[in-house]
């Protein structure tokens, strides 16, 4: 498996691996503006972007959402669906219209169970994502909140 957390996943599994996903894919194009999902509802699917922009961002009491990630080509969007109580940690919206591959998390989660080899290789590869999108999230929030950014101790 490639170690970088935002390789797409033709990339970052075996090739047998991907196969075996991507015939679960369907193409979906969403309209710009769209909210995919919102933080704390149920996490039952999940996207690769082909082309187009989509942000995630967190609730914040009493602001606006923040954003904490940008997401385009090639990208994994969600990753709360394989991980109990499969509810989505972030929200997400299109920024500019996008074309997708989408894939149902069910589906991939019975998958990877009766491949356990793949499932080890999916759950490498969204950990890898989920530590980078942690890191990301960390950052952004010193950067809008912290008394000094994400600069350092001062």
């Amino acid at each position: 498996m490639n170690a970088s957390p935002t390789m797409s996943m033709p990339r970052a599994l075996p090739p047998e691996h991907c196969e075996q996903l991507m015939r679960l894919a369907s193409e979906v194009s969403i309209p710009q503006g769209t909210r995919l999902f919102q933080e704390g509802a149920r996490a039952d699917r999940f996207w690769i972007i082909r082309t187009g922009t989509i942000a995630l961002d967190m609730h914040v009491p009493g602001r606006q959402p923040a954003v904490i990630e940008s997401l385009g080509h090639n990208e994994l969007v969600g990753w709360s669906w394989l991980f109990g109580p499969h509810t989505w940690h972030l929200g997400a919206e299109t920024t500019t219209p996008v074309r997708a591959w989408e894939f149902d998390a069910t589906a991939v989660r019975t998958l990877c169970k009766a491949d356990p080899a793949l499932g080890v290789n999916v759950f490498q590869w969204v950990g890898d994502i989920v530590a980078h999108r942690l890191r990301a999230a960390r950052t952004r929030l010193l950067d809008l909140y912290g008394p000094y950014g994400s600069g350092g101790m001062r």
